[in-house]
Formats: structure tokens, C-alpha cells, sequence
């Protein structure tokens, strides 16, 4: 399904002319070498383009389209009008001499089978180069030798024709490599599990570039390069037979979406890209910018477009409409020794991931202290709730997530379904170390207990912000009692090196029989200490919590009520705050 995907996009991209047609690439070049009719050398001439990044400013190589690049090797595999040194001036630093000598050879081959009898003055030009050309003297050419050792640094080379259009360019040359490149398989026809039809078989696919934690050359997302992952005699691409041109189509589509920057997203070691059928941006734009973020996006309008969709409307989105019955996909990347492996794989109608993602901050709603600007947290922000932060802040070290924790969030964020557990279990295991219910940690337990299918607590408790009526839940009281008894040591010695939270915390959230009568005993002696008005207003709070607790404290609170516990303090805390303020 993945593979089938893609090539449609790819078709779709082929329509609006954004990708190249099969036998053709969009490559990196870095150098163009003017040729005469006769084949000598004109001159050498810099293609790439400046640009600046922050307050720096340096040369990248000029994106063109070529005829298609072979998948590097360590074997000789020549390229047609677009290489590097070895293969177009038989020259390196590389100390291999002889098989430099080996790779101009066979570049020089494939150029005159290709161009044989082929009409032109580009033609003619470039069979000239490589009949007349000697690497042995290369070197010492007075128009090569000023700029041989930037040339020699690496970058891709193309022909120019005596100040006209690049070789590549010629309508001539164009159709002998199109009959070149049709005519020139000599792979057996196989059934294609991506398209259906009879094509000549793949046996390597080109390689993905642009998922993180791999090499910068790529890596392969379809390989069969060792013998164990063969079977019936079968070697390479034969395992699962996929044709030439969906190969093609599929890694065209793929490599333009991670090349996308705007449109690519990067958590922990997955990388997310994501299109519609119709291969309109503005899809990618809505989604990068609801799903991960962006800045000064208006969250109001955020959630009137998702409730719009989510009900079968079309939204706009800066000026264009976006259609709910759109097929959209989302697809999570992640290296793999020298390949690629899926994360996950998502697809449905954009309507259906506006809907899930409406409940996925829905379920995350929760109070929030007055100095929180941010409405709605990406899914990175809520993965560093489950790490420990430095302490340090000169060392920024960027925490580690997990990452195969990080794909399964991101999925279920997708589907609309329950979180996964272990989500919760970190969340949980950092409040007991840090002792701090943060607005992000209580929103992650609420919205796990909102989704979960088993009866584990009661889901009434799981609301935005305090509700009295609760109380009658006993983890949720205590939670709240907690916080209240917390906040009268506070009202009655003040600012202490040794609190409740930092002595008792993590006791009170799991077993509560064991600290909770010494607590309220403390809380009894901080009373006195306080004037008569405040002693009346605790005295109060502490009974309207209290009034629903049973004859004994429970011995131990089973995970989930842990959880309600946590969201009762949590809840309790915010409502202190707001108080506060509105005093």
C-alpha cells in the first residue's frame, strides 16, 4: 500500500510538472564543462548558487535535471552527460589510478553507445570530448588546471555546448537516451506487485534520502542484499518483484517529500512526511502547522477548521479549500543498519485526521497556569515529559526520547485511539522522581484514561479543571487533600527547604494509609499557627474534602487511581493559583 501510494503521488507530481518523467533525476551539479564542436575543452565554469543561512553565506550545487543516475557502487557505473571526475576527466585524488582509468573507460563507452548516430552539434560535441580527451594529460590542460582542485573536492559535472544549451537539454540528445534507457533492460519481465502489470524487474531500488540517522547518500526502503533473506533461488529484487518504472515512480515521490523541508518533521529518530492524493501543498501546509505547530498560527481558528472537516465541511486554509474526502497519508520513517524501516503507515480521507486530531486535543484540555500561552502541545513537547531534563542548562543536551514510544504516540494520535501504555508509565515514574504534576504531565494522564477502553477509573474525574462533585472519587480527594494540606504548610511556615511534597509525596500517591494520618496531624499543628480568618477557610476546605473519605485510608492505589490521585493535586493546585489571582 505504502509503494502504491507513492507512485500515484509521483503521477500526480508528473502532471503538475514537478518531478522528472522516467529515465530522468533532478541531481545536485556542481561544475559545467564548455565543449567545443570538435570536443575540445572551452572552459570550466562554477554552476552553484549562493545563498545565505543566519549570517553565513556559502555555495550549494545547482539542482538540474539529468538523465537518471545509477545507484552508487562500490563497482564502475558509468552516468550519461552528469558525473563526477573519474568518470568525465579520468582523474581523482582517490590514488587509484588504474581504476580511474577503468570508470573513464566505461563512461566514455556508454556515451558513444548512447550518441551513436545520433544527429546534432551537442551530439557531436560530447562523442568529440570523449574520443579526443586523454586523463593521462588532464592535469596539465592549462583550462582544466586552475580549477582541478576545487573540482576534485567532489560535485557533479555536466556538458555545456560552445556557450548554447547544456547537453542534457538537446532535444536531439533527449531522444536518443529516451530510446537508449526503453530499449536497454536486459531484466526478465515479472508481474509487478505495485502496479499489476508485466515490467522488467528492479533487482536493486535506488536509494531514500533525507531520513535522519542515515548516510548522506541514502539508504535503501526495499533491499535483499544477503543471502538469508532470499528464498526459492530468488537473489536481490526478484524476492518481491517490483517493475522498473514503479521503482522509479515511488522513490521520485519519496526522495521530493523528504527533500521538502517546510514539510518534514523529525521525532526522535522518526521522520514524518505526509501528502495528499492530489498532490496539492496546502494539505502538507495544514497538517505540518495543526499536527506539529507552527509560528503565530491562531489556535482558535485552528479548531473551528478541524471541527469544519471533522463534520464533512470544507475549511479554508489562506484562501484555498480544503476538502474532507481528500485521500491523505502520513508516513514514518526510521533508519535501519543500511536500510529504512516504517514506523507506521497511515492513510484515510483528511476529514478522518482532522477528526482524530480534534480528539486528540480535545482529550488533552486540561487547566493551565495564567503564564501558559501555548493551548495545545505538539507531540514532541509531550514525549519530554517521559525524559529527564538537565539540570544544567550551559550543556543543553538534547534528551534522548524513545523512539519506538515516540511512533506509537504519533499513531495513535493518527487513529484516534488509545495512547500507549507506556506513555503513561514514564509520566508517572518521572512525577514520582520530580515530584511535579506538570500542565503537560496531568494532560497526558487525563487524555490516557479518556481513551482507554477498560473500566479502570472513573471517566467523570478526567475533566479540564476542579470539580467539587469528584471529592466523592477517594484517589481524586486525596489528591486534592494533598495539595491543600501542602499549601497550608506553606500559608503557615513559609518558603522551607523540606516540604510534604519532597518527604511524603510519592508515599501518599501509593500507599496513603501509611503518611496521610501523619499528614493531616501536621496539617492540624500548621492550622494553629494561622490567624483566625485563615484557620476557618482551611478548616473548611479540609472538611469538604474529607467529608467523603471512608472509616480507613486505602492501603495502596492501583495504577489508574495513581493516575486520579495526580490529576485530583494537579487540579486542586491550578484552582489555588487562579484563586490567587483573582485576589
Amino acid at each position: 500500500m505504502i509503494l502504491q501510494a507513492l507512485v500515484h503521488y509521483y503521477e500526480e507530481l508528473l502532471a503538475h510538472g514537478k518531478l522528472a518523467a522516467p529515465g530522468w533525476s533532478d541531481e545536485k551539479v556542481s561544475w559545467a564543462l564548455e565543449i567545443a564542436q570538435d570536443g575540445q575543452l572551452l572552459s570550466v565554469y562554477n554552476v552553484q548558487t549562493d545563498v545565505t543561512r543566519g549570517k553565513k553565506k556559502s555555495q550549494v550545487p545547482q539542482i538540474m535535471r539529468v538523465p537518471e543516475q545509477a545507484k552508487k557502487s562500490v563497482n564502475i557505473i558509468p552516468t550519461f552527460l552528469c558525473g563526477n571526475s573519474s568518470y568525465f576527466l579520468g582523474i581523482d585524488t582517490k590514488g587509484k589510478p588504474a581504476r580511474t582509468l577503468q570508470c573513464f573507460d566505461a563512461c566514455k563507452e556508454l556515451h558513444l553507445a548512447v550518441l551513436k548516430d545520433t544527429p546534432g552539434k551537442a551530439a557531436e560535441a560530447v562523442r568529440n570530448f570523449f574520443i579526443n580527451w586523454q586523463p593521462e594529460q588532464a592535469s596539465e590542460n592549462p583550462i582544466l588546471a586552475p580549477q582541478l582542485a576545487e573540482i576534485l573536492k567532489g560535485g557533479n559535472i555536466v556538458f555545456q555546448v560552445e556557450s548554447g544549451p547544456r547537453a542534457q537539454d538537446d532535444a536531439d540528445i533527449q531522444v536518443a537516451w529516451q530510446r537508449y534507457h526503453g530499449h536497454n533492460s536486459s531484466e526478465m519481465l515479472v508481474r509487478c506487485m505495485v502496479t499489476g502489470q508485466m515490467a522488467p524487474l528492479a533487482r536493486l531500488h535506488p536509494n531514500i534520502k533525507g531520513v535522519a540517522g542515515t548516510k548522506s547518500f541514502g539508504a535503501a526502503i526495499v533491499s535483499f542484499n544477503e543471502t538469508s533473506f532470499c528464498s526459492y533461488g530468488h537473489e536481490q529484487g526478484a524476492n518481491a518483484p517490483v517493475g522498473t518504472y514503479a521503482t522509479f515512480a515511488y522513490t521520485q515521490a519519496l526522495n521530493y517529500l523528504l527533500a521538502d523541508y517546510e514539510h518534514v518533521q523529525f521525532i526522535g529518530d522518526t521522520t514524518v512526511v505526509c501528502w495528499a492524493e492530489n498532490a496539492e501543498s496546502v494539505y502538507q501546509d495544514a497538517t505540518m502547522a495543526m499536527l506539529f505547530g507552527a509560528d503565530g498560527f491562531d489556535t482558535n481558528a485552528m479548531y473551528d477548521m478541524l471541527e469544519k472537516l471533522a463534520n464533512g465541511k470544507a475549511a479554508d486554509w489562506d484562501g484555498i479549500m480544503l476538502t474532507p474526502g481528500t485521500h491523505f497519508y502520513v508516513l514514518g520513517l526510521a533508519p535501519n543498519a543500511a536500510r529504512l524501516s516504517v514506523r507506521f503507515f497511515w492513510q484515510d480521507t483528511f476529514g478522518e485526521f482532522a477528526k482524530n486530531l480534534k480528539k486528540h486535543y480535545k482529550d488533552l484540555e486540561i487547566v493551565r497556569p495564567s503564564y501558559e500561552t501555548v493551548e495545545r502541545v505538539s507531540p514532541y513537547w509531550l514525549m519530554l515529559e517521559t525524559v529527564r531534563k538537565s539540570d544544567d542548562e550551559q550543556k543543553k543536551e538534547k534528551p534522548k526520547l524513545d523512539d519506538k514510544l515516540t511512533g506509537d504516540l504519533l499513531y495513535a494520535i493518527l487513529n484516534g485511539a488509545e495512547y500507549p501504555a507506556e506513555i503513561l508509565y514514564k509520566v508517572m515514574e518521572r512525577i514520582r522522581v520530580e515530584h511535579i504534576v506538570s500542565p503537560n504531565k496531568a494532560a497526558i494522564i487525563k487524555a490516557y484514561y479518556l481513551r482507554t477502553a477498560k473500566k479502570q477509573c472513573p471517566k467523570e474525574v478526567f475533566t479540564v479543571a476542579l470539580d467539587k462533585k469528584n471529592y466523592e472519587c477517594v484517589p481524586y480527594a486525596l489528591g486534592c487533600l494533598f495539595a491543600v494540606l501542602e499549601e497550608l504548610q506553606e500559608k503557615a511556615n513559609g518558603e522551607t527547604s523540606t516540604t510534604i511534597n519532597s518527604s511524603y509525596f510519592s508515599a501518599a500517591v501509593s500507599t496513603p494509609a501509611t503518611v496521610f494520618p501523619t499528614l493531616v496531624m501536621l496539617g492540624q499543628k500548621h492550622l494553629n499557627k494561622l490567624e483566625k480568618n485563615q484557620r476557618i477557610y482551611y478548616n473548611k476546605k479540609l472538611s469538604e474534602i474529607m467529608a467523603h473519605f471512608p472509616i480507613k485510608y486505602p492501603a495502596f492505589l492501583t495504577l489508574s487511581e495513581q493516575g486520579t490521585f495526580e490529576i485530583g493535586y494537579y487540579h486542586q493546585l491550578q484552582e489555588r493559583y487562579t484563586k490567587k489571582e483573582e485576589a
